[in-house]
């Protein structure tokens, strides 16, 4: 080919078309050499008059403030729980101070199972309290954990009194967080407001303990008078108990 047809085909045919393609791949090569930075480092050139501005920043700090603020409130909340299990554990030496360790999301309202069990001197059928009063009884026992019954399971029953009127009653679990007490009277003269403990009479748990509060009494229930109980330690929300010894 003569060497005036090969300059014109470079001038203004061949080399036009190669450049393109030179430049490219010299372009995907810096680019595979900086690893995606040059990509990273444009996208943040023409990005950046989208970033937040002095408004978002301040929303970003004010939340973040009370975020802190959340967590304080709760460590404050969750020192001053702690405290009073201390006192608690002061104040009744002989029983057994243990945490909630599990509960089934099923049986919410049947058992726990709590961190401390034979080693600890917890036995079985021991009664088990939470703030507020009885929640349930000790179930099984392994070295180091118990199952609790709790007083809303469907087969837990306890023998219970209104001191007020002295008419005794079975305080019987139907598996939601108010239990029922079936009366042992035709007319036990219960009303609500009634407080209701532990029987004198009972063989599973020490007499005159705080159960709870009648909530609604049906003097037509068959066989006997019954009565809804809103329970005095929440079964709900408990993740401290007290052990009695036996």
């Amino acid at each position: 080919m003569p060497a005036r047809r090969w300059l014109r085909l470079s001038n203004g045919g061949l080399l036009p078309q190669v450049w393109p393609w030179v430049l490219l791949l010299t372009a995907l090569g810096l680019i595979r050499l900086s690893k995606g930075a040059v990509l990273s480092d444009a996208f943040a050139l023409l990005s950046r008059p989208f970033w937040p501005g002095t408004a978002q920043a301040e929303w970003l700090r004010s939340a973040r403030r009370f975020e802190d603020q959340a967590r304080l409130s709760t460590l404050e909340a969750e020192n001053a729980r702690l405290r009073g299990v201390l006192g608690l554990q002061r104040a009744n030496p002989t029983r057994i101070t243990a945490p909630v360790i599990s509960r089934d999301p099923a049986g919410w309202w049947q058992t726990l199972l709590i961190g401390r069990g034979s080693l600890n001197g917890v036995k079985d059928g021991a009664a088990v309290l939470a703030p507020g009063g009885l929640i349930g009884l000790v179930s099984s026992v392994t070295p180091t954990t118990a199952r609790v019954t709790l007083l809303t399971d469907p087969s837990s029953r306890v023998g219970v009194v209104v001191p007020r009127t002295r008419h005794h009653g079975l305080l019987s679990g139907i598996g939601t967080d108010r239990p029922l007490i079936r009366f042992l009277e035709k007319d036990p003269g219960a009303v609500a407001g009634d407080v209701v403990t532990t029987s004198p009479a009972s063989t599973l748990v020490p007499p005159d303990l705080p159960v709870g509060v009648i909530q609604m009494v049906d003097v037509g229930a068959d066989p006997a008078p019954e009565a809804v109980v809103q329970l005095a330690a929440s079964a709900a929300s408990t993740d401290w108990v007290q052990v009695l010894p036996r």
